[in-house]
């Protein structure tokens, strides 16, 4: 996956040097209309592909989100990147991929997502009576190798076991996401 970060930071550069060559000319709402065009699209696309990667992988594209983040504001390089990052109410890469895996996991168990997808996960039903029984919970398959845990089967019920319950029984698709969005985003910034 090395090779495909690498041409996904590449691409967004390349964006971000062609959007720095006319900032000065735009407003704030342009400059971040153009970024989401040009690079957040980039940064969001098949990223949940790249949940389990080592962090330094994920990095790179982190240094992507902060230099898109500090041309929307005209923040300097040398201020802190997490209060401009909350100013635009923009989780790091790293939880943006959690949000696009959970948001999945819900479609699917809702029938909002292909039967290919829904095959891939199974709800938790306790072969007799306990507390974790209403809990929406999914079964965790067993796993031998290091690509077998990143598989979406593998790691969509392990990050939706791990939400609270109130996001997990969200009753729609906007409600769960402003709910996931508001509890990653109180999970801290990282």
């Amino acid at each position: 996956m090395s090779g495909h970060i690498n041409n996904i930071c590449k691409s967004a550069n390349f964006a971000l040097r062609k959007i720095g060559q006319v900032r000065k000319y735009l407003d704030r709402a342009s400059a971040k209309k153009l970024i989401h065009a040009f690079v957040s699209s980039r940064l969001d696309c098949c990223n949940s592909l790249l949940c389990g990667l080592p962090d330094y992988e994920i990095a790179k594209l982190q240094l992507v989100q902060n230099t898109a983040a500090r041309m929307i504001t005209l923040t300097k390089k040398r201020h802190s990147i997490t209060p401009v990052l909350k100013e635009l109410h923009w989780l790091p890469v790293c939880k943006r991929i959690t949000f696009k895996i959970s948001l999945i996991t819900y479609k699917a168990l809702h029938g909002l997502a292909p039967d290919y997808i829904r095959e891939l996960i199974s709800e938790y039903i306790p072969s007799r009576s306990l507390r974790s029984g209403d809990q929406f919970l999914l079964t965790l398959p067993k796993s031998s190798t290091a690509y077998g845990r990143r598989s979406f089967a593998a790691i969509a019920p392990s990050l939706w076991n791990k939400l609270p319950l109130f996001v997990r029984l969200a009753p729609s698709v906007s409600i769960f996401k402003s709910r996931l969005k508001a509890h990653l985003f109180s999970s801290g910034i990282n």
